[in-house]
């Protein structure tokens, strides 16, 4: 049978993490900042749209970021085009 845990026990465990040498903590790197200068946009999509960014970062391999960025400037480049030719 194995023994209840008493308030001995703990105290025991306790004195011995303390007597235990203390490993010298290393300052955790400086995680650099890559958004800086960056401006969050986000949206709420239907579970289909959702499906769709999903298969198309996986099939361009980009992240969400990216893949924003590429239809935003796919989009922008339609439409001025679109604009000079009189469509729009």
């Amino acid at each position: 049978m194995s023994k209840k845990p008493t308030a001995g026990s703990f105290l025991d465990a306790m004195k011995r993490q303390d007597q235990e040498p203390e490993i010298e903590a290393q300052a955790p790197k400086p995680v650099k900042n890559t958004r800086a200068g960056l401006k969050h946009i986000g949206g709420y999509l239907d579970p289909d749209s959702v499906e769709k960014v999903a298969i198309l970062r996986a099939r361009l391999r980009l992240d969400n970021s990216q893949l924003i960025r590429r239809a935003i400037e796919e989009l922008f480049e339609r439409e001025n085009a679109a604009r000079k030719f009189g469509d729009r």
